[in-house]
């Protein structure tokens, strides 16, 4: 058994994606090829956004989104202390302070109740992580920045596909980001990312950076960085968001299976009713975890730990937390173990994975293995709708990124020299309400508020338009 089936994926798909590379090793045009712009047409259609930006990684997605923010020293970025680390270290090589709010028991996600205490006159941008693949509860998040004038980028690496409210990640706020790491539930056959505006100005921003601000060819308006994503890497995701829609429901009824496995033995983390959940991890909660995974190692079932340190506790960031406790971070950390997950888990699967988890976790006394056995048979039997059977494969190991052992010293990154202007409507653009923010930086010329950075009226927000995508043409069938 995988942990994820990368490679039953690929046989399923092997002749859309062959035929996409074939294609770009055709006309040869590696960097910047038509497929950037075909790929980024596509994601916009999905998301309902205006503007999507490709780029070499989701971390170089938050990094960009801050340097077009004009986020620099002196800043502070709120964001959760229970993710992985790429949003505080975005943060911290943009030059800015990384400060932490706990998250929420229930799902693991920053919990908006808490934002309003740690914001200051510094701080610039909220940096939610839709963890596990299901978003945060934005609607707040966006109503407290917008009171305050600061934007929301929206880290929606593991949750692309997802719904809150009826609208899509990674359109849900001033910038949403995603990743196209293989191992996410869109990924491609390397490093890849993606940015989500509806701010035209934004969005050039963000693509002059990812050019090393270049405006025209060597001619440079902008500090920028190398973080254009490869022509190939883009060809291998239009040919997976052919069977995307179809996957995305069968990673749903992956997860409904564990559901009803679990339910009443083992606690997991929960989806809430207002949105949808990609399920980039079922993630459940242990006790003796390293014993439990142990268990299920012996039983041939692999495991992750998403994630086994909160940020503030890591060596490179404890200095950022001034020794503040984060209780609900630091007791998830403690418990979370993500099991096997993905398009191509098949009831029986799911099955096994269940029975040695609950029977690892079984305190004396409780029913053995076979009467488990039994029972959940019977429960599968009657809560199960049709299933896809899995391709048969070799198998394909995808190990988890690898925290860093030791401080690293990064020299940050230069925020943007100049503010970008928006012109109020232009290309069509919905107003905003975004009220300014003084900002007092002492080791830095004041950095531009974000009414300054986006120029535009204080009008209520008008909602996100829906995807121009139709249903017909997200039909949960295989092609």
């Amino acid at each position: 058994m995988d942990f994820i089936d990368l490679k039953s994926q690929y046989l399923a798909s092997r002749a859309l994606i062959d035929a996409r590379i074939q294609a770009v090793l055709d006309h040869g045009q590696y960097i910047m090829g038509p497929e950037v712009a075909e790929l980024e047409a596509r994601l916009a259609d999905w998301t309902g956004t205006r503007h999507c930006v490709t780029v070499s990684s989701g971390t170089e997605a938050l990094v960009i989104a801050l340097m077009a923010l004009g986020v620099g020293r002196g800043d502070e970025v709120i964001t959760s202390p229970f993710s992985f680390i790429a949003a505080a270290e975005a943060i911290v090589l943009t030059g800015a302070t990384p400060v932490f709010a706990d998250v929420e028991a229930a799902t693991g996600n920053l919990d908006a109740r808490l934002l309003a205490e740690r914001i200051t006159p510094r701080t610039r941008a909220i940096i939610p992580v839709s963890l596990y693949g299901q978003p945060a509860d934005m609607d707040p998040i966006n109503t407290l920045a917008e009171r305050y004038g600061i934007a929301v980028i929206e880290d929606g690496a593991q949750s692309f596909g997802a719904t809150y409210r009826g609208r899509q990640s990674c359109a849900l706020s001033t910038i949403g980001i995603t990743s196209f790491f293989p191992s996410k539930p869109l990924g491609c056959y390397g490093d890849g990312g993606a940015l989500f505006t509806d701010h035209a100005a934004l969005a050039q921003a963000m693509r002059e950076i990812r050019i090393h601000g270049q405006s025209h060819r060597y001619v440079h308006s902008r500090v920028g960085v190398g973080g254009r994503m490869d022509t190939l890497q883009c060809a291998v995701v239009l040919a997976k968001l052919e069977r995307f829609a179809w996957e995305l429901e069968q990673r749903r009824r992956a997860a409904d299976y564990y559901d009803a496995l679990l339910v009443h033995r083992i606690p997991t983390l929960a989806v809430r009713h207002d949105r949808t959940s990609v399920h980039a991890q079922y993630t459940v909660l242990v006790d003796e975890r390293e014993r439990v995974r142990g268990e299920l190692a012996a039983a041939g079932i692999p495991t992750a730990v998403h994630y086994p340190i909160p940020i503030h506790r890591q060596s490179a960031y404890a200095h950022l937390a001034s020794g503040e406790p984060y209780p609900v971070a630091e007791g998830l950390a403690q418990r979370v173990l993500s099991l096997p997950m993905g398009p191509y888990l098949d009831r029986a699967s799911a099955q096994r994975v269940a029975q040695a988890l609950i029977s690892a976790c079984r305190p004396s006394g409780a029913p053995s293995t076979a009467k488990f056995a039994a029972q959940t048979a019977a429960t599968s039997t009657a809560t199960t709708t049709a299933t896809t059977t899995a391709i048969q494969a070799p198998s394909v190991h995808v190990t988890s990124h690898e925290h860093v052992a030791g401080p690293v010293h990064v020299t940050p990154h230069e925020h943007v020299a100049r503010p970008v202007h928006v012109t109020p409507h232009e290309h069509g653009e919905r107003p905003v309400h975004l009220a300014s923010l003084a900002h007092s930086v002492h080791s830095a010329p004041p950095a531009p508020s974000l009414q300054t950075v986006l120029d535009v009226p204080g009008t209520p927000p008008t909602p996100p338009h829906q995807p121009h995508t139709t249903e017909s043409n997200r039909s949960a069938s295989p092609p």
